[in-house]
């Protein structure tokens, strides 16, 4: 019995570790599930598998595992599918940009971590925390270095009778170092003013202030946002 509870306990205390150190890495960089978060989850997880793992020990008249045989792998399944829903509440659309996919990723593979933990497999389940915190942050730093676009969703607004024309509009992307994509047009319902909107692109995340910089001085632009994409 005493010697049950030190391994219960290695396997929850091993869980809060490996949930607490991929937490603080969201925490660290302002994610909405971080330390806590990742945490419980793993903890959750670790808990659960231990109900499978001393099945025998809350399952009457099971002292013997020929008495009543489960399937570990249907409480794995079943923790995987309420993490779903606990992703999902991470990832959150702004303007026309998705967030929070790398979290609700990071909520799921903390709660496999969990279970990894739960039934004593140890190996995998370090090896497998380690990766994931490479991932998060030694990936961050690869991805930051490595060239890419960086795109955003812009509209610009002009009264009606004052619009910029379409060619202007474009030419001064172009200036700024922009590629420009999906253009569409947008009367008010008021019908006073006229609006272009549009998918940008660029090879320099700089430009995008040094755009809302111009724009800012041009007297005929009533309103304009400058939305960049991104987890």
């Amino acid at each position: 019995m005493d010697n049950d509870y030190i391994v219960i306990t290695i396997h929850l205390a091993g869980a809060l570790a490996a949930g607490g150190v991929i937490g603080l890495e969201r925490s660290y960089h302002g994610r909405p599930a971080g330390f806590r978060t990742h945490t419980l989850v793993c903890l959750a997880s670790s808990l659960l598998m231990l109900v499978t793992l001393y099945q025998w020990k809350w399952l009457p008249g099971s002292a013997s595992l020929d008495t009543v045989r489960t399937d570990p792998t249907r409480m794995a399944q079943g923790i995987m599918t309420g993490i779903g829903f606990l992703g999902a509440g991470v990832i959150f659309k702004e303007g026309l940009s998705v967030r929070g996919l790398t979290t609700a990723a990071s909520i799921w593979i903390t709660a496999a971590i969990g279970i990894l933990i739960g039934v004593g497999f140890y190996y995998p389940a370090i090896l497998t925390t380690v990766l994931t915190l490479g991932t998060l942050s030694i990936f961050r730093w690869i991805e930051a270095k490595l060239p890419s676009h960086f795109y955003a969703h812009h509209f610009i607004r002009f009264d009606r009778n004052s619009a910029m024309e379409e060619k202007e509009v474009k030419t001064l992307l172009v200036a700024h170092g922009f590629t420009v994509a999906n253009m569409s047009y947008r009367v008010s319902d008021d019908g006073l003013s006229f609006e272009y909107r549009m998918a940008i692109r660029t090879n320099d995340s700089n430009n995008l202030s040094t755009l809302a910089q111009s724009l800012r001085n041009l007297e005929r632009v009533r309103a304009f946002r400058i939305s960049p994409t991104g987890d």
